[in-house]
């Protein structure tokens, strides 16, 4: 996609996690791709940063929980008491996992005990009390292996290792039977730009949003009769929007409430497809 009214500068960090970090807590760029929980954190705690309705990454989660099968099989209800690696505590994939495991089986997320491999985005949270920081020098598939852990939450890498299995038994019908129940799909990345830009030039925010939108239409998506795992505009992001916002209040992840309406401002809540 081109634009007469733009000039964008790419980062080069990778993978995209690690531009989060920075966007929230230095306003290191204009416009950044940014994972839904991070905004949600940065928006309770005031940084001045608004959310463009245009998603980058949705997808269902309950294939994201795996057990070594080396040394047994792990289903939901065996996790209260067992230790759960996740890359960082407040990720926003470890938080719909939770969300699930909490609100469709009926998990004790207290009574896991979380090992992080590293802090949050948002420097103001922080974990809470007894969640363990995992060696440095080990990652989850290493601490899996060697039974330092019970299971593992993987982002969008899982590991290709035969294993490891599965946490929630036959996850492809269990998202489908999530999706059939919540109708939405779980939004993990979302596009964000500075306050100061949205204010000073929004001809520039619905630009971004064009080229978005313009891309998702020349690839094809969603697929004729598929479901769309990238929704655009505010009222298509809004349920999924709506049950991260309850999945983070539950898990105290937010020091405060947050509303769908106050993740946009004037001009971003005007734009949809």
């Amino acid at each position: 996609m081109k634009s007469d009214r733009l000039a964008l500068n790419f980062s080069d960090i990778k993978p995209a996690n690690r531009f989060f970090k920075p966007m929230v807590r230095e306003l290191k760029f204009d416009i950044s791709e940014m994972a839904i929980a991070t905004y949600l954190q940065a928006k309770a705690y005031g940084k001045p940063l608004t959310l463009i309705p245009a998603t980058i990454m949705g997808r269902f989660q309950h294939g994201t929980i795996l057990c070594n099968v080396a040394r047994g099989t792990l289903t939901p209800a065996d996790l209260p008491g067992k230790r759960v690696g996740v890359r960082s505590y407040s990720q926003t994939t470890i938080a719909w996992v939770r969300g699930i495991l909490a609100n469709d089986y009926g998990i004790d997320l207290d009574r896991i005990h979380w090992v992080s491999q590293e802090d949050g985005h948002v420097a103001e949270y922080k974990e809470p009390p007894g969640v363990e920081r995992a060696p440095p020098q080990k990652d989850l598939l290493q601490m899996l292996r060697d039974g330092d852990i019970d299971a593992a939450i993987y982002g969008a890498n899982l590991p290709n290792d035969p294993t490891l299995k599965s946490v929630i038994p036959d996850p492809d019908a269990a998202a489908a039977k999530w999706y059939a129940q919540y109708k939405t799909v779980p939004i993990n990345h979302m596009v964000v730009v500075t306050q100061a830009l949205s204010e000073s030039d929004p001809e520039a925010v619905r630009e971004v949003f064009r080229l978005l939108a313009e891309s998702k239409r020349a690839a094809g998506l969603p697929k004729p009769g598929s479901i769309d795992f990238l929704p655009y505009g505010v009222e298509a992001c809004r349920p999924s929007l709506e049950l991260m916002i309850r999945f983070t209040t539950q898990q105290k992840l937010l020091p405060r409430a947050l509303t769908v309406e106050e993740l946009f401002d004037k001009t971003t809540r005007a734009l949809k497809l």
